[in-house]
């Protein structure tokens, strides 16, 4: 056997292969897990080939932290843009400092805790160490050390949702009045969209008549640039329907933004020109609508629209898979995981249907 592929899992494969001359007429056979399509593991397969062949490749035994997140990150070719740059920066800033020395036959589970340790000492929160601590576990799945890495995290406080009540809801709309941000925080209430899906938002995908539009992408802001993605999940691709005040603003709106794109010579609106853009009609950058909101609204974040989407909707009782739908996550439990405490007066509401049957 000089190379082989297996597939492990959903896009991760094992590669075997010799490591190059058998030594005492034993063979040396190395376990490589890759991550990404079956074409991009044979590229891999190949590249590990010709560095044993040349004698370039890094020994399994004495390979450092350092050395196998580097070849993690290279392998890892189904990281998106903004992701990969996540995990590059939590890497360099928070484990090859402590750890990227240390030989992986040497990692130990004390080291790991010592690890934690430092980190909070240094002031990072416990989110922050979990995330760091991620991303050492997927640089090592399928070696040995990975075991040391079974060990209790720092405990991390649950954050509370942040969300606007009914008066706190007109006051921003009011003093939205005439600003630019109004259609994108009234369409961020009415509907719970993530700042990166109204930014990725096109007229196409909006049918004003039949009050509906569809959710088909989202803008992420990376070093390289601004780019449009899928949105995060697969059930983030949906269709909703908007309440007629919805409907009302961006009606308005549409006709603000041909005024001024005839004015500037720009030419009428058609698919599939930004529902929310620069003044040319570009790509808004999430941070700059970020920067906004927070000049007007200090006391509260722009993503808190989207949780009061989700209270409203709690409210009047409508029902949690129907919200998650909405809300575009993946699974309903995740929406039980962030709203259920809102949730208190279902159980009574339950309770009150049970006594009924009961008389």
């Amino acid at each position: 056997m000089r190379g082989s592929i297996r597939k492990r899992g959903r896009n991760s494969w094992e590669l075997r292969f010799e490591e190059g001359p058998r030594v005492d007429s034993k063979r040396r056979t190395r376990h490589v897990t890759f991550r990404g399509t079956r074409q991009e593991a044979q590229k891999e397969l190949t590249r590990l080939l010709a560095e044993a062949d040349v004698g370039k490749l890094p020994d399994a035994a004495r390979a450092t932290v350092a050395e196998r997140i580097s070849a993690w990150m290279a392998g890892a070719h189904n990281l998106a843009p903004r992701t990969r740059e996540r995990y590059a920066e939590l890497a360099a800033n928070q484990v090859l400092p402590h750890l990227g020395t240390v030989p992986l036959n040497k990692l130990k589970s004390d080291t790991i805790r010592a690890w934690h340790a430092r980190l909070l000492e240094d002031g990072l929160s416990p989110r922050t160490i979990l995330h760091a601590h991620r991303v050492l576990c997927k640089a090592l799945v399928g070696t040995q050390a990975r075991a040391a890495l079974n060990v209790d995290l720092p405990l991390i406080e649950e954050e509370e949702v942040e969300i606007l009540e009914p008066a706190e809801v007109m006051r921003v709309l009011d003093l939205l009045k005439d600003h630019w941000l109004l259609p994108i925080v009234s369409l961020a209430l009415a509907t719970g969209m993530r700042r990166g899906e109204l930014l990725g938002l096109q007229w196409g995908d909006v049918n004003l008549d039949a009050a509906t539009l569809r959710v088909e992408r989202s803008v992420e802001e990376t070093k390289a640039g601004m780019r449009l993605k899928p949105p995060k999940t697969r059930r983030s691709k949906r269709n909703l329907m908007l309440p007629s005040e919805a409907v009302a603003v961006l009606r308005a709106h549409k006709v603000q933004q041909l005024e001024l794109r005839l004015a500037l010579g720009l030419g009428k609106i058609e698919s599939p020109t930004l529902v929310f853009s620069t003044i040319d009609g570009g790509l808004m950058r999430p941070r700059n609508l970020t920067k906004a909101w927070s000049r007007l609204v200090p006391d509260k974040k722009f993503h808190s629209l989207r949780h009061t989407h989700a209270s409203m909707l709690i409210s009047k009782g409508v029902d949690i898979l129907t919200i998650s739908r909405r809300l575009g996550h993946s699974k309903a439990a995740i929406t039980l995981d962030v709203y259920g405490h809102l949730m208190q007066g279902a159980d009574k509401a339950a309770a009150d249907a049970i006594a009924g049957m009961l008389k």
